[in-house]
């Protein structure tokens, strides 16, 4: 057995704690977190011929630094080195040594217990550095929105009304014109319309409409001063939008070509009916990635994507409940294919409304269904083929017996 190691790892620097495979330490020393000090890490891993090493994180520059000198890397979940620490120590008490004390001693007695990371390839790692960014843009836009609203419901309610979404771009670019009650007083049909025209709006309400929408809600009693404040927010939030929503857009066609080009692009695109749903099965894509070994077994795609319950039994006491750790990411991807596909897909379908009819609520049979899901997907993953319903003997039983 070669030797083993654990890494703390930190932002500023890292401490590494080498053993051989009886536990003898050969090494323990704190590396800075830079060209130099990573360099020197690698090289000191490869003078004790460490072939694997655990660390409390599966991404990183660090981890991929690791698995580029073809180190064998255990990822760790920091709960899992926390409920361990009393297992190697006597007394109460916690350092970054220790811990990689810790980390080192769980990959040399106990590594057939942990995951071994299979990286992706970088097609993989570039979808999925897209798809993570725009999910965080989406959430910086969806909490700046809210405040939006927030500010026009205390000031201009009537500017809520006119557009389906606040944060969509003909609703930002008619607030940027009219960021307050007072700015809309001279806004007529005519004026309304010619708005309409220059951003291309393409609703079926027409301008005597929409103004009807603008101007049957409440007017608020706010004095000068809060007005012109909030007037100003609106602005200030309206500029902080807008590029936001431009570049969420200019990231979803980069992901759009990015699917498209990957080699497993068309198992993930081929479970969608629209063509265009490509946001979602770029995500699925970039989560799983393209390393089969990853996951073995269906079972192991379901949990890691939340969508199989976990069972605590002791006793005559049994509980069944939800999964909380999981990959967060998949679990919502898993759960919108679910969601979208139960409208239009007979089998989906039935799988969703039987799991109601058992008296499910709706996001646990949407779970029931992603769990279904999961084998069918995890099956084309593996067989690198995409989505086919004639050989989907669930579908085609179905459709059998609906007659």
């Amino acid at each position: 057995m070669a030797a083993v190691s654990g890494i703390d790892w930190a932002s500023q620097w890292h401490d590494v704690d080498i053993a051989d495979e009886l536990g003898t330490r050969l090494l323990a020393a704190r590396f800075a977190h830079d060209e130099r000090g990573v360099c020197a890490l690698i090289a000191a891993l490869a003078e004790h011929g460490v072939e694997r090493v655990a660390i409390e994180r599966p991404d990183g520059l660090l981890v991929a630094r690791l698995l580029a000198a073809g180190i064998t890397v255990l990822a760790i979940h920091p709960n899992q080195v926390a409920a361990a620490r009393d297992r190697f120590r006597a007394a109460a008490g916690k350092s970054d040594l220790f811990d990689g004390f810790v980390l080192r001693e769980l990959c040399r007695t106990d590594s057939h217990r942990f995951p071994v990371l299979a990286p992706c390839t970088d097609e993989t790692l570039a979808l999925r550095a897209l798809v993570r960014t725009r999910e965080d843009l989406v959430g910086a836009r969806v909490a700046l929105a809210n405040q939006l609203r927030a500010q026009l419901d205390a000031a201009w309610p009537g500017a809520t009304r006119i557009f389906r979404d606040t944060d969509s771009p003909i609703a930002l670019a008619f607030l940027r014109r009219y960021p307050s009650h007072a700015d809309a007083r001279g806004l007529g049909p005519k004026r309304l319309d010619a708005f309409l025209a220059r951003h291309g709006y393409c609703g079926r309400k027409t301008p005597e409409q929409l103004l009807k929408r603008l101007r049957s809600a409440p007017t608020p009693a706010i004095g000068e001063h809060e007005a012109d404040a909030r007037r100003n927010a609106v602005l200030g939030l309206v500029a902080a939008l807008e590029p936001l929503v431009c570049q969420i857009s200019q990231l979803t066609g980069e992901i759009r070509g990015a699917i498209r080009r990957h080699p497993d692009g068309p198992i993930f695109l081929s479970l969608f009916r629209d063509p265009k749903s490509v946001v979602c099965a770029a995500g699925l894509l970039a989560e799983i990635g393209d390393n089969r070994a990853r996951y073995p077994h269906s079972d192991a795609l379901a949990a890691d994507a939340g969508q199989a319950p976990v069972t605590k039994q002791s006793g005559k006491h049994r509980a069944v409940s939800f999964r909380w750790a999981c990959d967060k990411r998949l679990r919502n991807h898993i759960g919108v294919l679910a969601d979208s596909t139960r409208h239009w897909h007979p089998w989906a379908h039935d799988v969703y409304q039987r799991a109601i009819d058992r008296g499910c609520d709706h996001p646990h049979a949407t779970r029931i269904l992603g769990r279904a899901w999961t084998r069918v997907l995890w099956r084309c993953w593996q067989d690198h083929t995409p989505y086919d319903p004639t050989q989907h003997r669930a579908l085609t039983r179905h459709i059998t017996l609906q007659g």
